[in-house]
């Protein structure tokens, strides 16, 4: 079937038609609180601020563009991301935690998630002071009360369950991640004012680098497509069983390990790291005190301009490359599982053997999508450095999650269609 065929399949099949127009509807009624501002805001200050501070611009990404104008969805879906990690990291040192999300099946999942929901709420109170606090002390934010900066904390904290509960409306109703998709649509609605920053800033000598810029953007976009869809596969065979008068199994599958196994949660967690320094420095900007004056702009001049933090960032985006993978994959469960379906690696025995085994083939494969997310982390530092347009300095995380998602969403669709004909 080719894509307009699919296109036609979606306007002209009644129930897929209504799950598109949810999530566009969704996705209208998001853009539209984005719009909205918290009160007090000085809007000549923050566009100064915002032009000159890269560390907003990474956090723009992930409230789904809510902060680029301070609006009652600043936070967007960032403290349920926040909190959905830490409710992973902790299945490893809380058992009981691990067992309801793995072995008690779609009510497990469910109270899984509840507690997410439950711990993105003191999440986002956190967030919302820390940011509101540091935009005061930018003269950003001026002549409030006790009460009305009482109030911007319980507006932005409400705004962002508001947006939470928004995407698991779009995943349940609609098509694909409701999260993702409004990450997604925050980082597409900055393309026509990157645009036009680059319009503005534009030098009839920048011109061959800008082609090359376009060509690589091209390479890099296919190269990404290539590694997320990239895996390595495990043959696995099933060995025949008799049962009655009747002979079952013996078929053969493989077992797909993926290259970039853990997405983009190393960068995620690259860059919130990396953040605290500019925030604390943001943070004790315009202290009265010499040393801590000094101190705060040391930690506000560790940016994306210096080597240091491109270095860092690489490293950082490595090594949680792997620590991801290993929590959310495995080896020893996939083991016991392929042992208890009486299923085998050809070559190889079945439990320890075949857990090791597993474990070093996904150690080679995770060092190759370590290297593709810290190289796809850092390109966009490289090119700005080399054409000094600031536009290009979100691009890898932002281009990294634009076609993770449209990859999903395409599977999601797909997989609709074929549900419909069968």
């Amino acid at each position: 079937m080719t894509f307009w065929e699919k296109v036609k399949l979606i306007w002209t099949d009644k129930a897929l038609r209504k799950k598109v127009l949810f999530v566009l509807f969704s996705l209208i009624i998001f853009r539209l609180l984005a719009t909205i501002p918290i009160p007090g805001i000085d809007t000549v200050a923050l566009s100064r601020f915002l032009s000159n501070n890269q560390f907003f611009g990474i956090l723009n990404i992930f409230a789904g563009g809510g902060l680029s104008n301070l609006s009652i969805i600043m936070l967007g879906v960032g403290p349920y991301i926040t909190s959905s990690i830490i409710m992973q990291l902790l299945t490893i040192m809380v058992p009981s935690l691990k067992r309801l999300y793995e072995e008690e099946g779609e009510a497990g999942r469910r109270r899984f998630t509840q507690y997410s929901r439950l711990l993105t709420v003191p999440l986002a109170i956190i967030q919302g002071y820390s940011l509101l606090a540091i935009l005061q002390k930018q003269n950003i934010l001026v002549n409030l009360t006790a009460f009305e900066q009482f109030m911007n904390i319980v507006i932005v904290v409400a705004g962002a369950m508001l947006v939470t509960w928004i995407g698991e409306l779009m995943s349940e109703f609609g098509v694909g991640n409701g999260v993702s998709l409004l990450i997604f649509a925050g980082i597409v609605a900055r393309i026509p004012a990157d645009v036009s920053q680059l319009a503005f800033s534009f030098d009839p000598s920048q011109v061959p680098l800008l082609i090359m810029f376009i060509v690589a953007g091209v390479l890099i976009t296919a190269g990404v497509v290539v590694a997320t869809e990239a895996e390595r596969p495990v043959p696995v065979t099933y060995a025949k069983q008799v049962r009655g008068m009747k002979m079952y199994g013996g078929g053969s599958t493989y077992l797909p390990l993926r290259v970039n196994q853990a997405g983009v949660i190393p960068i995620i967690f690259a860059l919130s790291i990396l953040l605290f320094p500019q925030m604390i420095g943001n943070f004790l900007a315009g202290s009265s005190n010499a040393t801590v004056a000094a101190i705060a702009a040391w930690l506000s001049n560790f940016s994306q301009t210096s080597l240091s933090y491109a270095v860092l960032y690489f490293i950082l985006v490595f090594l949680f490359t792997y620590f991801y993978t290993a929590v959310t994959f495995d080896p020893e469960s996939l083991s016991k599982n392929l042992q208890k379906n009486g299923a085998f690696i050809p070559g190889i025995r079945p439990g320890h053997s075949t857990q090791e085994y597993i474990s070093r083939v996904l150690s080679r494969v995770t060092f190759l999508g370590a290297i593709f997310l810290g190289v796809v982390a850092i390109l966009p530092l490289a090119m700005q450095a080399i054409t000094g347009i600031t536009a290009l300095a979100l691009g890898g995380t932002a281009l990294l999650i634009v076609v993770a998602v449209l990859i999903d969403l395409i599977k999601k669709i797909d997989a609709q269609i074929s549900m419909r004909e069968y």
